[in-house]
């Protein structure tokens, strides 16, 4: 209905509804348009913004992280603005906090090795069924 307005006030021709209902019909889309936008791109952008700032103010020592350029490594010190990341035995190196793109998980390392463990027992398990389907 409003772009068939659009079109009859493009042609020259007056819309048959004017007054309130005119400018309701037209005003209507726009506020849609703009509920859309806040749901689908401004409130989930605030939303991961807040839980980025927390992470990085819950930065510890010892906590295991990841920067923005792919460093795994662990934190050695925290400073205000800074933390420092232990990449190897030799190698400690300066990071600013907006840096660290993700704190890993103990859960997710241990869930790694619990697979690994797994796997280990299922390779174990098929090399002792393979002997046994070999004797038959």
């Amino acid at each position: 209905m409003p772009f068939i307005s659009f079109l009859q006030t493009a042609s020259g021709t007056a819309p048959s509804a004017s007054g309130p209902m005119g400018i309701l019909t037209s005003v209507v889309p726009f506020i849609a348009i703009i509920a859309i936008f806040y749901f689908f791109l401004i409130r989930p952008q605030n939303k991961k913004q807040k839980e980025t700032e927390k992470m990085l103010s819950a930065l510890k020592k010892g906590d295991k992280v990841v920067t923005i350029g792919g460093i795994h490594g662990v934190i050695s010190s925290v400073k205000e603005k800074t933390v420092i990341v232990k990449i190897d035995d030799n190698c400690k190196v300066e990071f600013n906090r907006s840096a660290i793109s993700g704190v890993e998980s103990d859960k997710s390392a241990e869930a790694k090795e619990d697979k690994s463990k797994k796997d280990i027992k299922e390779s174990d398990d098929t090399a002792k069924a393979a002997p046994e389907t070999e004797a038959k």
